[in-house]
């Protein structure tokens, strides 16, 4: 999922299940904004260095992507749900910031989290080749399972239901033998009031550097219309679109994959990698 950018892609890897794809259900047209009682940031050091996030400040960083995401029409597919109409702005927001912290906490054991910018200016989650989060320990640890009680009964269907299967069944469909061996970029967001500084590309390139040295894809789902322009200009490209399809108007995805790239010495050339 994207958000700095505009945002970056939510992408959990849970077990496979199957998607009731046919299945339409009225959407609440609430609009979910920021309430006034959201946490207060950290200051942290005003660098514009790449920076590993600890697992002691897995709030901080959650809370910079639950302001990049706060309008982001996935993040809100799970929450503006028709059982859930007579929940405050409030109650929303809150549930919004619970369910990226039980992320975030999730990338921090089993992944890698980094950070750029004073306050947290932007985040990345992302998960290294042959690491995933879906085991029941990281869960339980995390808090995931408690979305099996925060979430309404139509908010887990879209969630476990659809959301979750459709991202695995795709990234396999995509990647296919390299699904387990390629940087996933799961979640990627700057605070509104740090956009435009370069963040979003510091946070990607930390990551396809390595990516490019050691052979590796990298792949994302971008949630939001602008974005796809944006990583083209990092290397990626489209692979197909997805879309969820509970709510009253379709959700879209964008499928994207970066080819890791070489750079030749003896012409100083680009050119990308040849995958086995």
């Amino acid at each position: 999922m994207d958000k700095t950018v505009a945002s970056a892609g939510i992408s959990i890897v849970e077990s496979k299940s199957t998607m009731n794809a046919g299945s339409h259900i009225s959407e609440v047209p609430t609009s979910f904004r920021i309430v006034a009682q959201k946490p207060k940031h950290t200051a942290t050091p005003a660098n514009d260095s790449v920076r590993i996030v600890s697992i002691e400040e897995y709030k901080e960083a959650a809370l910079c992507l639950a302001d990049a995401f706060a309008e982001d029409d996935v993040a809100r597919y799970f929450i503006d749900v028709p059982d859930r109409e007579h929940w405050s702005e409030e109650e929303r927001w809150n549930l919004h910031v619970e369910i990226l912290e039980y992320v975030t906490y999730a990338h921090c054991l089993k992944g890698l989290v980094t950070t750029v910018g004073p306050n947290y200016g932007a985040v990345a989650l992302w998960m290294p080749p042959g690491k995933n989060m879906d085991d029941y320990l990281t869960m339980f640890r995390s808090g995931m399972w408690r979305l099996y009680y925060r979430l309404s009964p139509e908010g887990k269907k879209r969630f476990f239901t659809e959301f979750l299967p459709l991202l695995h069944d795709t990234k396999h469909a995509v990647l296919g033998e390299h699904d387990d061996d390629s940087w996933y970029l799961v979640y990627i967001g700057t605070r509104p009031s740090a956009r435009g500084r370069g963040y979003a590309r510091k946070l990607i390139e930390h990551v396809t550097r390595k990516a490019d040295r050691d052979g590796k894809l990298c792949y994302l789902e971008s949630s939001n219309a602008i974005n796809p322009t944006i990583y083209r200009k990092l290397g990626f490209e489209e692979r197909r679109k997805v879309h969820l399809q509970r709510a009253e108007k379709d959700v879209e995805l964008d499928i994207m994959v970066r080819e890791p790239v070489r750079i030749e010495n003896e012409k100083g050339k680009i050119k990308k990698s040849t995958l086995n």
